[in-house]
C-alpha cells in the first residue's frame, strides 16, 4: 500500500509543484520589493520549466492506462501529451508577460496562471464527472480575473465581467447536463457510466438532452458558433498575453474534455454527437471566417480567426476515428504555438504603437524584418499553407472527414479556408506593402519575448516539417480516447 501511495503521488508530481508554484509567487511577491516584473517572471519560468521535466521522468503512461485517486483520475497519453501543451503554453505566457508592469509586478498574476494550468491539467485526466466539473472552475475562475487583471483599463474590466458571466452560465447548463447523467446511471465514474450507457441504461431522449448541454459548456470553452459571442470582445479586452493564453491553452483543455465526454458518456449515440459536431463545425467556420473578413482590429480577427479555427477542429471530432482525434490533437499543439506567436508579436507592436488597428501594422517589415517574418509564419500557418504546422493540422482533419466518409464536411473546411487564407493576407499586406511615417523608428523587443517568439516561431515551423515524432504521440492519444 505505501509503495501504491508513492507511485500516485508520483503520478502527479508536476501538479503538486504547480500549487507550490503559485504558493511561492505570492509569498515571494510580499519579499521582493525591486525588480519584482523580472524575478517573479523568471521564477515562474523556471518553475514551469521544472514542472514538465517532471512530466517527462515520472509520468510517461506504461501501455496500459491506470485509474489514480479512487477513481477520479486516469493516466494515459491523453493526460501526458496535454499536460505538456498546457505548461508549455504557461511557459511562453509567461515569458510574454515579464515585460508588461501592469500584470508581471503583481505575483498574483503568475499564481493564477499557475492555477489555471493546475485545472487545465486535471480537465484532461479527468475520469470523474466531479472531477471534471471541479477542473473547469479551477481553470475557468482565475481565467475571468486574468481577463479582467488591468482594472484601470475599462475594456480590460467589461471583458473580465463578460467572460465570468457568459462563463457561469453555460458551466451551470453543462452541470445540469451532468446530474441526469447521474441520476439516470447512480454513478459519476466515466467509465461505468459508458458501460450502463451501452447496455442502454439510460433512456435515448434523456441521453440526447443531456448530450445537448454537454455541448453548450464545451461549445463556450472551444468559442465554436452559436456559444462563440464572448470572444472577440474578450479577446479585445483582455491584456494581450491573457488573449493569447485563453484562445489557445484554454480551447485545448476545452477539445479533450469534449472529445473524452463524447467517446465515452455518449458513446451510444455517436451518430447523434457527430452529425451535431458536424452542423457546429460548418457554422464555426462560416461565420468566424465571414466575420473576419470586415475587422479592422486585429485581436477582433483573430478572435474570429479562433472561432473558425475551431470549427476546423470540429471536423476531426465529427470523423469519430483515431485519425480524426490524432488530427485535432495535432493540430491544437500547432494551433497552441501560432497563436501564442501572433498574440506575443501583437504585444509588443502595441506597446510600440498603442493600437491594435491593423492599419497600425503598415511599415513593419522596415521597422522589424524579424517580426514581419514572425508575422508572415503566423499567419500562413493559421491559413493553412505549407510548410506550417497549420497545414499538417488541417491536412489530417480533412483527412480523416475523407475517410469518415464525411466529403461534404471536407469540402466546406477547404472552401473556408479559402476564405480564410483572405484576410491572413490583408494583414500581411499592410505589414510588408504599405508604407508609414514611424518606419524608420526601430522596435525594440525585449529578451524574454524574443525567446518566447523563437520558441513558437520554431515550433511553427518544425511541426510543418518534421511530423513523424509528434504525429506518434498524438497517434496514441487518439487511441487512448477511442481504446478506453
Amino acid at each position: 500500500m505505501p509503495g501504491e501511495m508513492n507511485e500516485m503521488v508520483f503520478m502527479i508530481l508536476p501538479e503538486i509543484f504547480l500549487v507550490a508554484l503559485a504558493g511561492a509567487n505570492l509569498v515571494l511577491d510580499l519579499i521582493w520589493r525591486d525588480h519584482r516584473c523580472r524575478k517573479l517572471g523568471w521564477l515562474t519560468v523556471f518553475g514551469l520549466l521544472v514542472s514538465i521535466f517532471l512530466s517527462l521522468w515520472f509520468t510517461r503512461p506504461s501501455a496500459d492506462p491506470q485509474l489514480i485517486w479512487g477513481g477520479m483520475l486516469r493516466v494515459d497519453w491523453v493526460t501526458f501529451v496535454f499536460r505538456l501543451v498546457f505548461l508549455a503554453g504557461a511557459l511562453i505566457t509567461a515569458l510574454q508577460t515579464m515585460e508588461s508592469p501592469a500584470l508581471c509586478d503583481r505575483g498574483e498574476f503568475y499564481a493564477l496562471l499557475s492555477v489555471s494550468t493546475l485545472g487545465m491539467i486535471l480537465m484532461a485526466s479527468s475520469a470523474d464527472l466531479v472531477m471534471l466539473y471541479l477542473a473547469i472552475e479551477t481553470t475557468a475562475i482565475p481565467l475571468y480575473v486574468m481577463a479582467g487583471f488591468r482594472i484601470s483599463d475599462q475594456k480590460s474590466v467589461e471583458a473580465g465581467i463578460k467572460y465570468f458571466l457568459y462563463g457561469a452560465m453555460t458551466s451551470a447548463v453543462m452541470l445540469y447536463g451532468f446530474s441526469l447523467l447521474f441520476g439516470f446511471t447512480g454513478s459519476t465514474e466515466l467509465y461505468a457510466i459508458a458501460g450502463i450507457i451501452q447496455n442502454g441504461g439510460i433512456p435515448p431522449a434523456i441521453l440526447i438532452l443531456a448530450l445537448l448541454m454537454a455541448f453548450v459548456g464545451f461549445g463556450f470553452k472551444i468559442s465554436a458558433v452559436p456559444f462563440h459571442f464572448w470572444a472577440p470582445d474578450v479577446y479585445e479586452g483582455a491584456p494581450t498575453p491573457v488573449a493569447g493564453f485563453l484562445s489557445t491553452a484554454s480551447k485545448a483543455a476545452g477539445f479533450v474534455v469534449l472529445i473524452r465526454v463524447l467517446m465515452l458518456a455518449f458513446s451510444g449515440i455517436t451518430p447523434v454527437w457527430s452529425a451535431m459536431a458536424a452542423a457546429l463545425a460548418i457554422a464555426s467556420m462560416t461565420i468566424g471566417n465571414l466575420l473576419a473578413l470586415v475587422q479592422k482590429n486585429i485581436k477582433r480577427l483573430l478572435a474570429y480567426s479562433s472561432i473558425a479555427q475551431a470549427g476546423y477542429m470540429l471536423i476531426g471530432v465529427a470523423a469519430g476515428s483515431v485519425l480524426g482525434v490524432n488530427g485535432v490533437a495535432y493540430y491544437l499543439i500547432g494551433y497552441l504555438a501560432t497563436n501564442l506567436a501572433a498574440f506575443g508579436i501583437i504585444s509588443i507592436i502595441n506597446r510600440a504603437v498603442g493600437s491594435d488597428e491593423i492599419a497600425r501594422y503598415a511599415g513593419l517589415s522596415r521597422r522589424s524584418p524579424a517580426l514581419a517574418l514572425g508575422l508572415l509564419a503566423t499567419m500562413l500557418s493559421l491559413g493553412g499553407i505549407p510548410p506550417f504546422a497549420g497545414f499538417v493540422g488541417k491536412l489530417l482533419v480533412f483527412g480523416a472527414a475523407v475517410q469518415a466518409n464525411l466529403i461534404g464536411l471536407a469540402v466546406v473546411g477547404v472552401l473556408n479556408s479559402v476564405i480564410g487564407l483572405y484576410y491572413y493576407l490583408v494583414v500581411l499586406k499592410v505589414a510588408y506593402l504599405h508604407r508609414s511615417e514611424e518606419e524608420t523608428k526601430p522596435l525594440m523587443v525585449p529578451f524574454s519575448r524574443k525567446l518566447a517568439l523563437a520558441l513558437c516561431i520554431s515550433a511553427v515551423i518544425g511541426l510543418g516539417i518534421v511530423i513523424a515524432p509528434v504525429f506518434d504521440w498524438t497517434a496514441k492519444v487518439g487511441a487512448a480516447f477511442l481504446g478506453y
